[in-house]
């Protein structure tokens, strides 16, 4: 499963004072620290997987196209 599959939506009121939504940034800030410092390398990894380009099949493998 990617990322994007796992897309959730959230809705904001617009009635939140300024300190509400500064202590909702504030926590999930804290929850991102929190969750990098026990998976960064995890995370990290998967991001790299993710965003590596795929080889073409066209270059994969090229002794396929040979006529022996």
């Amino acid at each position: 499963m990617t990322r994007s599959d796992l897309r959730i939506l959230f809705e904001i009121p617009d009635s939140w004072t300024p300190e509400q939504a500064l202590a909702v940034y504030e926590l999930v800030d804290g929850l991102r620290d929190i969750i990098l410092s026990r998976y960064e390398a995890q995370i990290m990894d998967t991001l790299r997987e993710e965003c590596a380009p795929s080889a073409s099949p066209e270059t994969s493998d090229r002794s396929r196209d040979r006529d022996f």
